[in-house]
């Protein structure tokens, strides 16, 4: 198979075949969707312990005079404690994922990470300066489109200080979605069935899914999801490209941070962010908007599919071959 052949990116799949093959016997399907159910309760259970614990004691110790308009959960959230607090509550997926592949598959976790069972670094620093570069020509364009961008309520002097705490839960974040969704999803499927219709598209589209937003328009919704979409294609491929996590780790985390600590799109998610763009939650977007936000997010994707995958590019990423990989 070819998954991601063309005129100027060609792919080795050498290196994905060493890791879809690596999975043990244990891994079937049922023992899979086990896996997933024990990984879900206990990020329900984890969500559900630290965000309404926060919230306990946040406002008892807070003692506000009126509940906020929206809720003393929504409040909560919206506060940067509470944005912090949402942070943390994804080390239920660490946690589920330790436990099924230690209880039902009969593996250690860092099977996931890839052939060499480590991360590679070079490819996660790779990814982190490639979709940096990215993000920023996307926040350029998302100017030019609609240039409202206000200075944050933060301060300079606190955003130093929150920086690091920010950095290292947001890694915990998207480390955790990255070995759920293109590390045990991913590979379990591609383990027992070679389309990649059903490997990489199903973790994909359930990744996506879970970025919609009650709030936001129709309209706005479908942009966001079709770029959302086009960003866990191209996590996809870099793994496929190397059999490691690293470059998607590093991808995921620079995308993230980009949003929370430079300039925020989402007013539940601006406590930190040095700059304020116009919330895409918010009302008066046109359909137009929304077509051209969608069009910039594939874009940008696949401009970092370039970067990252064609031979001349200097952050081109390497695969981890079976002949490199350690068998421990």
């Amino acid at each position: 198979m070819n998954f991601g052949k063309g005129p100027s990116v060609t792919i080795d799949p050498t290196a994905f075949e060493r890791y879809r093959r690596s999975p043990n016997a244990r891994t079937t399907l049922l023992r899979l969707f086990l896996g997933m159910a024990i990984v879900i309760l206990l990020w329900g259970a984890t969500t559900a312990a630290v965000l309404f614990g926060g919230t306990y004691l946040f406002f008892t110790w807070q003692a506000p005079a009126a509940p906020p308009p929206d809720g003393v959960m929504q409040g909560f959230l919206a506060s940067p404690v509470g944005i912090l607090t949402a942070l943390v509550s994804f080390a239920g997926i660490w946690i589920g994922l330790w436990i099924a592949m230690r209880w039902v598959h009969g593996e250690k976790l860092s099977a996931l990470l890839g052939n060499s069972r480590r991360i590679s670094w070079s490819g996660f620093l790779k990814g982190l300066i490639a979709v940096l570069i990215t993000s920023l020509i996307s926040e350029i364009l998302l100017y030019l489109l609609q240039p409202e961008i206000a200075r944050g309520p933060i301060s300079v002097s606190s955003w130093l200080l929150f920086l690091i705490p920010i950095a290292v839960l947001t890694l915990l974040q998207t480390s955790s979605e990255e070995m759920l969704f293109r590390g045990y999803l991913l590979r379990g499927l591609a383990n027992r069935f070679r389309s990649p219709f059903i490997w990489a598209l199903l973790p994909a589209l359930l990744f996506t899914s879970l970025h919609w937003s009650a709030s936001a328009s129709p309209a706005i919704n479908a942009c966001v999801l079709a770029s959302i979409a086009a960003f866990a294609l191209l996590l996809t491929l870099v793994v496929y490209a190397t059999g490691n996590l690293g470059a998607a780790l590093g991808a995921h985390l620079s995308n993230n941070l980009t949003g929370f600590l430079l300039i925020s799109h989402q007013e539940s998610y601006n406590s930190f962010a040095l700059f304020n763009a116009r919330p895409l939650e918010g009302p008066g977007w046109a359909t137009s908007d929304a077509v051209l936000i969608a069009f910039i997010g594939i874009a940008c994707s696949l401009l970092t599919i370039v970067l990252l995958l064609h031979p001349r590019s200097p952050l081109r990423i390497a695969a981890e071959f079976p002949d490199q990989a350690s068998t421990a």
